[in-house]
């Protein structure tokens, strides 16, 4: 628990840096990386140390919540360190302390022994939820950007972020990344998983499918007739809800709801 709460400060300081750092209107200081990157670490070994006492993964609810929070938390340090979109932090990194939080308090469970077959879909599916995430925070940032100039009102955080024609080239790409990952994950999905289509699988394998689709046509759309601004937004974020609603959704109602993993 200590880790946890240790986990939890840092990330809140590495927020409230960021926060102080758009209000100043500083450049790109990278003193927020100092409590973000060990934050990351703690919030990993958080893990790592409950998965060795309980013999196994635990990717139950709040734990797969949790480490789609570490994963959201461990791109954007990556990306901010590199001078890129920091500001994504201010939002990132308390929805991973929240998550962390959650997990140490109702999360830890027995852990089910996994075969490596759907250890690799599971992880392939935390991977793709983690990346596609950070595309709808980019997906808002891009709108909140795009409003902000369109009615001139120069607000000191638009410093923080890139020009806007570089923000709509990072946001594809890790929508590219993330439909990867999420191919991967249906095909190692119907490859891996017994009775896909079963009855308490049914609405997470169709969700899952409808968001692949709405990714797939944002992306050929983006392709072949050059999508972009308020039509890419509007694509990814209803492509994100139908992902949420296929993970998240299903696991609340089965793990929370009706008591069953």
């Amino acid at each position: 628990m200590t880790i946890v709460l240790i986990a939890i400060v840092l990330y809140l300081v590495a927020a409230g840096l960021l926060v102080s750092q758009l209000r100043q209107e500083r450049g790109h200081s990278l003193r927020w990386v100092i409590p973000a990157l060990p934050a990351v670490v703690l919030h990993f070994m958080a893990h790592a140390m409950t998965w060795r006492m309980a013999g196994g993964a635990d990717l139950h609810f709040f734990a797969a919540l949790s480490l789609v929070g570490l994963g959201m938390a461990t791109m954007t340090t990556l990306y901010g360190a590199t001078g890129r979109l920091a500001a994504l932090g201010v939002v990132v990194f308390p929805i991973a302390a929240a998550t962390l939080y959650a997990y140490a308090q109702h999360g830890q469970v027995n852990a089910e022994a996994l075969d490596w077959r759907l250890q690799l879909h599971a992880w392939c599916a935390l991977l793709a939820y983690a990346t596609l995430a950070i595309a709808a925070l980019l997906a808002i940032t891009l709108w909140l950007q795009e409003r902000a100039l369109r009615r001139r009102e120069f607000h000191g955080w638009l410093r923080a972020l890139p020009p806007l024609v570089e923000l709509e080239s990072l946001l594809f790409r890790t929508i590219t990344v993330g439909f990867i990952l999420l191919t991967a994950t249906l095909l190692t999905g119907v490859l891996f998983v017994e009775n896909l289509f079963a009855q308490h699988l049914v609405h997470k394998t169709v969700l899952s499918v409808l968001s692949w689709l709405a990714f797939g046509a944002l992306l050929l759309g983006r392709w072949r007739r050059g999508w972009r601004g308020a039509t890419a937004v509007r694509w990814t974020l209803t492509a994100m809800a139908l992902l949420v609603l296929a993970f998240f959704g299903s696991k609340f109602v089965l793990e929370l709801i009706l008591g069953r993993s």
